[in-house]
């Protein structure tokens, strides 16, 4: 059975952005989204604003401490693999609670000491 037949719901979000402390001017944009559940609009717009809450945290902690938007790989998958590497990354420095420090902090604490890094990695030489 088509995954679509069971659609309940087209739910329609209209946004504002408004840059403080700049002189860009403010943004709208307008997303659609689907879904299989039935639920209230007040509903739907918790659930989409904590999705794009998650994923804000992410992206910018992935720029913090790895640079992303710097990053200028654009050949085949190149982007697709690096993102998958950070984000791996990214997870085993936020799982070592040994050290307190940043995720950036530890990110150069690994490229510095061999055996934080093979702590890290949770590695028996």
């Amino acid at each position: 059975m088509p995954w679509w037949t069971e659609l309940k719901t087209v739910i329609k979000i209209e946004s504002i952005r408004e840059f403080k402390n700049s002189d860009k001017p403010r943004q709208t944009a307008t997303r659609y989204y689907i879904s299989s559940l039935i639920a209230n609009p007040e509903g739907f717009q918790r659930i989409i604003r904590s999705h794009w809450h998650i994923e804000n945290k992410l992206h910018w902690t992935l720029d913090v401490a790895f640079s992303e938007d710097a990053s200028r790989k654009r050949i085949g998958n190149a982007a697709q693999n690096f993102s998958v590497l950070m984000k791996i990354a990214l997870n085993l420095l936020k799982n070592e609670k040994s050290e307190k420090q940043g995720i950036k902090g530890k990110r150069l604490k690994a490229a510095y000491d061999n055996d934080y890094l093979i702590k890290l990695l949770n590695l028996k030489v």
